[in-house]
């Protein structure tokens, strides 16, 4: 075989029509070179960024619909381990992240930031959905959650819901309360919950010493109306109008109610 030969074949600059064609072909390569269509791994491929947060060594994966998954105290390996399991999609790194992750993060509001929830289950993003109408320093119980999410009979399975919640601080799961005042389980772990709740300024004592007293929810003497302990309008009432409650049916009894802000209600309505 003459090597020579084959080589001035590859050659765009030597003549003939076998050097025009692949002149004409060369031409192509440098095009798609110089702008790539998007290979099949970059259409798959989320992206991985790490990010400053409310809790150490947060990492979050987003793809082109949004934020779909965020793991604090992970390293790089357990965080793709993790991701591929429940997504079975690549990740690559990102230059930066998307926009609004990291005000939402500092604030604890979406704002306009997308997430990317296409995993779940409809009755999972019922719950989710939920979970993120909790405001910002307040405290809502399972029973709540599951009766805005259309089945107030599903408790336990609420429960189930948000721990699988794939996008935690944004999804705020830690504002959801068990339904005896206590703090309950959480992704990060309790700790975690409490301190996150304590940023927010919940007042987590009064909430444990509330608790044990088996207060679910306050009145004001004054207005009538009865709210869970966080919401901002109980948070108003002075001491001497304050009334607890172990429940709404105790607080109708008494001539109260329920507050059209936090919307407590019965758990198991008929």
């Amino acid at each position: 075989m003459n090597h020579h030969h084959d080589n001035t074949a590859l050659n765009p600059t030597t003549g003939g029509p076998e050097s025009e064609l692949t002149g004409e072909l060369a031409g192509e390569l440098a095009g798609l070179a110089v702008e790539p269509p998007p290979s099949l791994l970059d259409r798959v491929a989320a992206r991985r960024v790490h990010v400053p947060g409310p809790l150490e060594s947060v990492q979050v994966a987003f793809t082109d619909q949004g934020v779909a998954f965020l793991r604090a105290g992970m390293d790089d390996a357990e965080f793709a381990a993790e991701f591929r399991a429940r997504f079975a999609r690549p990740l690559l790194p990102a230059a930066r992240p998307p926009a609004g992750l990291v005000p939402a993060l500092r604030t604890g509001r979406l704002g306009g930031l997308r997430l990317d929830l296409r995993g779940l289950s409809g009755f999972e993003a019922d719950v989710l959905r939920a979970a993120a109408a909790i405001p910002r320093g307040q405290t809502r119980p399972y029973a709540w959650v599951a009766r805005q999410a259309g089945r107030p009979k599903a408790v336990r399975a609420v429960g189930s819901a948000l721990g699988r919640n794939p996008v935690p601080l944004l999804i705020p799961c830690h504002r959801v309360t068990r339904s005896d005042g206590t703090l309950g389980e959480y992704v990060f772990g309790a700790a975690a919950k409490e301190r996150l709740l304590r940023a927010e300024d919940v007042d987590v004592d009064a909430a444990a010493d509330l608790a044990r007293r088996g207060v679910r929810l306050v009145g004001s003497d004054t207005t009538g109306i009865v709210c869970y302990p966080t919401c901002g309008d109980a948070r108003r009432i002075t001491a001497a109008h304050r009334r607890g409650f172990g429940d709404l049916a105790a607080a109708r009894a008494a001539g109260y109610r329920p507050c059209e802000r936090c919307r407590p209600g019965d758990p198991h309505p008929a």
